[in-house]
Formats: C-alpha cells, structure tokens, sequence
C-alpha cells in the first residue's frame, strides 16, 4: 500500500489542478531498511519544502512510497504499479543497486522519468545508461578511485575484501581490484550473500592473511555485524579498516570500538564554511530531529531536481525532463558543497564531491561528530571521462 507524505490541499484540487506525483521505491524492511528509510525522509522533507514555495510548476506535490523489501521482483512490481496503477509522473529507487538496475528496464519500456538516489552499480549510468535514468549518489568506480590510494600510502598494500554478493558489491571490488593492481597491490577476497549475520569464517581467514586493510564492502545491517564481530575478535590491533562506504545509520549503530577506519562519505553534513549547508542543518534538525546524513541528502536532491528539471523544461514528460536535466548545475542550496556540481550530460551522472577521512568514536559530545574528513575528491576526478564507463547515451525520436 503506497504511503502519501503529502497530499494536494483542498484548494488545488478545487481548482482542478492534479498533484505532481513521485514514486518512490526503497528497501523499508529488510538489512538496507535504515539507509531506506533516510532516503524516504529526505524525500519528504524537500516535499515539504517545495510545497510551501508553490510546489512544482505551480502544483502541489505528492509522493508516494512502496516498499521493495530488498526484493527485485516486488520492486519491479511495486514500480509498475506506480506508473500504472497510480499514475506518477516520476520515479526514485533503489537503495539496493540490483532493484536499482531492474527497474530502470521498466521505467525505460514505459518511458518514465527516473531518478536514483542511492543504487551505486556502475551499469546504472555505464554501459546500461538509459535516457530517461539519471543517478544521485556515485558509482561504485568513483567511491573506490577516491579511497584507494589513501589507503595504500597510509597503510599498505595488501588488502583483504569481504563484499556482498550482489551487483553493488560484484562492481565495487572490481573497481577496488583494478585501482589496488595499478598501484603493485595484492590481494584476498570474500563474497557473502547480502543478508550475511555471521562473519566467523570470513574474520579467520582475513586474520590469517595478515592484510594492511580489511575492506568491509557490506551494507547497513550486514556491515554492522561485520564490524562488531571483527571488533570482538580483536582485530583492529591488527589491520586497519576501510572500504568505500561506512554510513552514519550504520556508524550510529556500532559500538566506540568498531566507530574506525578510513572511508569514504557521499555528503557530510558538518561542513562550517559552506554557509548553505550551515543553515540546512539547522533547518533540518528543527524539522526532524535529527542529524542530515548522505541518504537524506540524496532524497531532498531528488526531488529538488525534479523540480528544477521540470521548471527549465516547462513540463514533467520524461523526454523533455531529460533533456532539461542534462548539464543541470545544482545551486548552492540544493548542492551543499563546495564546486559546482552538475549533472553529466553523457551518462546522467552526478558530479558531485567524495569526502574522505576518518571515522572515529563521537567527539565534542555530538553523536553525529563521528568522521574527520581529510580531503575532497571531486566527482569529475573519481569518475574519470564518459568515454570510459561505456554509456552510449540515445535520445527517443
């Protein structure tokens, strides 16, 4: 059953004017359920916002949130109905990069518009880029090219891989594996089912390899265990941790000894020289509660760039939204972060800034205080050009 944030007021509807309808399809249940539910919550908030600055095109918003359960085929089926059943004009999804792929196929058959906010596989936006299909958070390539070398000057290179078997996971220790070998590295890896609780196994025989660096490339309730295990073994005294993405939800949700390692962050919220990102901070936390992480960021971005897309192109038609939404720079305050960020026209791409550093136990009594970033990468320099993510974009006549 779909869950409306926000309906059009009575006033619009009186008017005869329908409502602006997203769809969006995450992981609510299942080990991705706490990235899932920040995004959604992003989502809501940018409704929120927009909707009391004369929504988009002059009509309200409305979203409308279906549960993929970490399924592809309930997340395919859950997109159709969107479109189908209840008529929306655009859709957002997956956390999960498999769902993520899967229903951009269906999306592009039915020639609707398609945002992914948080699906990193590299296909997505590579050699299975879509015209209607653009993407928010990095692809696996860039989260990897951003992180390894500062892992290999810092620590070493010899690198052990405990990664999700699935398509996230299957393109995030290729790039891992291609950047560790140009820099005369080597390597053991490990690939587990998605919804792995158990690492015993796995933790032994990275122990006995005697890495530099574990790279724990699992996700949300998986890496969490993973991290409080390879803690309980002790063997932070023995290697040092990192991989590409260690998020908030899941720092949040691991003990001060397992808070560790060197990683990568899609959007950081303690930025204090970007004024924009000061005050949405602020804004937000007043609004929520709570703390903005990448996820959240990667929601309000979405529906921001609908609503920008849709205001440059003058109309929600899949067509023209993409082509309005190609090159489209973010201002400041949907961007929040230094540069300019933009989306590449030649894959769909966002181009938006890696922040790397380190995450530790909270600091200055702030829970959130938990990651030092050491440096910016800039999207363009992670990515590398569109000529080599073998996306050949084509246009519908």
């Amino acid at each position: 059953m779909a869950i409306t944030a926000l309906g059009a007021p009575p006033i619009i509807a009186a008017r005869g004017e329908a409502s602006v309808k997203i769809g969006m399809v995450d992981p609510l249940t299942g080990i991705l359920s706490a990235l899932a539910a920040s995004e959604v919550e992003g989502a809501k908030y940018a409704v929120a916002v927009i909707n009391k600055n004369n929504g988009i095109l002059g009509r309200q918003v409305e979203l409308l949130v279906e549960d993929s359960a970490n399924d592809v085929g309930t997340g395919v089926q859950k997109t159709r109905k969107l479109i189908e059943r209840d008529k929306v004009d655009v859709i957002f999804g997956d956390v999960n990069s498999g769902i993520a792929y899967a229903m951009s196929q269906v999306t592009g058959e039915l020639k609707v518009f398609h945002i992914v906010p948080g699906g990193h596989t590299d296909p997505i936006t590579g050699k299975d880029c879509k015209w209607n299909v653009f993407r928010i958070c990095n692809t696996t390539s860039m989260d990897a090219a951003a992180v390894t070398g500062d892992l290999v000057k810092r620590f070493g290179k010899k690198f052990f891989f405990i990664t999700p078997d699935y398509a996230y996971g299957h393109t995030l220790q290729e790039s891992f594996i291609k950047d560790l070998q140009a820099l005369g590295g080597e390597y053991q890896a490990e690939m587990l089912p998605i919804n792995t609780s158990e690492f015993s196994a796995t933790l032994i025989k990275a122990k006995a390899y005697k890495p530099n660096v574990l790279l724990n490339n699992m996700g949300g309730l998986a890496q969490i265990n993973c991290m409080k295990q390879f803690t309980q073994f002790g063997m932070q005294k023995e290697m040092h941790l990192g991989g590409a993405l260690f998020e908030l939800e899941s720092v949040r949700a691991v003990p001060a000894d397992a808070q560790a390692g060197s990683w990568d962050m899609e959007w950081w919220w303690n930025q204090p020289d970007v004024p924009e990102v000061v005050k949405f901070v602020a804004d937000f936390r007043k609004a929520t509660g709570k703390t903005p992480t990448a996820r959240h960021w990667f929601g309000w971005v979405a529906v921001q760039s609908v609503k920008l897309g849709a205001e440059k192109a003058k109309s929600l038609e899949g067509p023209k939204l993409s082509l309005a939404m190609e090159g489209l720079v973010l201002p400041p305050d949907v961007a929040l972060q230094p540069g300019q960020i933009s989306y590449r026209a030649g894959d769909h791409q966002l181009m938006s800034n890696i922040f790397v550093g380190d995450v530790h136990p909270p600091k200055g009594g702030n829970p959130d205080d938990v990651f030092t970033v050491s440096s910016i990468v800039p999207g363009e320099k992670a990515a590398g050009p569109v000529s080599e993510t073998g996306c050949k974009m084509v246009h519908p006549a």
